[in-house]
């Protein structure tokens, strides 16, 4: 199992260098907030996506991490805490990372305007510095994944989403933002534009590859991490599920969609549609699809030169595909 340690290695000092800048710009002059920006970097995530963008600053062969590549992490990171506020809003769920989430512990109020205050935060952290390359990649990745939650939800209404349309719906909502990391991480650095895009398309082929792994939990018998069948109660087609209705008799299509309509919530059932899909082959094409998408992204970042922070890179890619959680 590759280790998130093992990952960070090569650049540990400047994740510690990183922490106390985010720490920094999440300040405020209202005791309240500062309480709960407190709160959350208390409870901090495993912080991959600045991660994303010291590692590729580095890549680039960069000996010291500058300023602005430690402002383009925090930049980074202050959406991507951002969005999370705004998604336990959206999805009515009360739990983060295994303790209470901002709108449980303050309401739904304070939670929205938490949030909102995180994303100024990130985009006067830009406009102060006149980072304005960096601030249009993060607005374009703003933009991005608010169409595909929108495109997400239209869709599931109707259960009318194809392969093509589900790839569409996760690149803006998830891929997006871990491939303006790299491309924030590039550009940082004052790569050169070809570079920048490339490393944007990295990014978003991890993204992709990411977001097919977190699918697959839907299905799988481990207890670790998200509850086994919670896409199919929140109605979200994911890729094994549509698979498998774009195979089957019109019957058997019929019973699917009835039982996510109708019994999503019906535990037994729910397990019954599990196992259905798995027999029909549903999470083995998404596993197949998946590592599809690794080995797009594995030929892209073995062109850079090899050093401890490509390899880093490589471990990541490892990291996505055999994560619990």
């Amino acid at each position: 199992m590759t280790e998130i340690k093992k990952i960070k290695e090569p650049i540990k000092e400047e994740m510690d260098v990183f922490e106390k800048k985010f720490k920094t710009s999440m300040m405020s002059e209202i005791s309240l907030l500062n309480r709960i920006t407190f709160f959350i970097v208390k409870r901090k995530g495993k912080q991959i996506r600045p991660m994303f963008v010291l590692l590729v600053a580095k890549l680039l062969g960069n000996e010291k991490v500058n300023e602005r590549s430690y402002r383009g992490a925090a930049l980074i990171e202050l959406i991507h805490t951002a969005t999370l506020v705004h998604d336990d809003i959206v999805d009515d769920s009360y739990k983060r990372r295994g303790f209470f989430s901002v709108n449980a512990l303050w309401k739904n109020k304070i939670a929205v305007l938490v949030g909102d205050f995180l994303l100024s935060k990130g985009m006067l952290l830009c406009i102060e510095n006149k980072d304005f390359d960096l601030l249009e990649y993060i607005s374009i990745a703003v933009r991005e994944m608010s169409e595909g939650e929108l495109l997400q939800a239209e869709k599931a209404r109707g259960f009318d989403i194809n392969e093509e349309l589900y790839l569409e719906i996760i690149r803006k909502k998830t891929a997006t933002l871990i491939a303006t990391c790299c491309a924030i991480g590039a550009k940082s650095v004052n790569a050169e534009k070809k570079i920048v895009d490339k490393l944007f398309l990295f990014g978003e082929l991890i993204g992709i590859t990411f977001q097919i792994r977190d699918d697959l939990f839907d299905y799988s018998e481990n207890k670790i991490g998200k509850p086994i069948g919670i896409d199919i109660k929140d109605k979200k087609m994911t890729l094994p599920l549509i698979h498998v209705i774009n195979k089957v008799s019109v019957n058997e299509r019929n019973w699917i969609l009835n039982t996510i309509k109708k019994h999503n919530k019906d535990k037994t059932k729910v397990k019954q549609l599990i196992s259905f899909v798995k027999e029909k082959g549903g999470v083995e094409y998404a596993k197949k699809v998946m590592m599809k998408y690794k080995s797009k992204a594995l030929k892209m970042i073995l062109e850079f030169p090899k050093s401890d922070f490509r390899q880093s890179l490589e471990f990541m890619l490892d990291y996505v595909i055999e994560r619990k959680y």
